[in-house]
């Protein structure tokens, strides 16, 4: 377990890696997708998902940073801080994959745009090296003390 938790914070950053692609790619589009005689940027609706994408993938940064300083360091993970960055990018990775989606609009779904792309691979950081549910049992256990089932 202690090799997972300190493994799980480079899965993590890959997750981040495509939380931020499609991030960067929303935020150019929105930029220069014009409608109605204004870039889609300009609607509240389109700059909230983006703030809030944006906050997500900072706060996930700071995660997986703290959790491989953590490892570099051979600083014990007494609270699950390996699985809480790997767990958090994760699910940060698919929320922003799919706002990239919806902001997109049609074009975020096609094969022709990476959005579609980055959706699909950015499932598998929920699943892989344990899944986000695993993820939550030894976070729970480590700040706990208890062995939950």
């Amino acid at each position: 377990m202690a090799t997972f938790e300190a493994t799980r914070p480079a899965v993590g950053a890959q997750a981040l890696g495509i939380a931020r692609a499609a991030y960067e790619y929303s935020l150019d589009y929105a930029k220069e997708r014009k409608q109605f005689g204004r870039a889609i940027i300009e609607n509240q609706g389109i700059a909230f998902k983006l703030a809030d994408m944006k906050t997500q993938i900072d706060a996930a940064r700071l995660l997986v940073w703290r959790a491989s300083w953590m490892a570099a360091t051979r600083t014990p993970f007494l609270n699950g801080e390996g699985s809480m960055s790997k767990l958090f990018a994760g699910e940060t990775a698919v929320r922003v994959t799919e706002e990239a989606i919806q902001i997109l609009g049609g074009y975020g779904y096609v094969r022709e745009y990476p959005v579609e792309r980055w959706h699909r691979d950015s499932k598998i950081y929920t699943i892989f090296e344990g899944t986000s549910e695993i993820q939550r049992l030894i976070i729970a256990r480590a700040i706990s003390g208890v062995h939950i089932r």
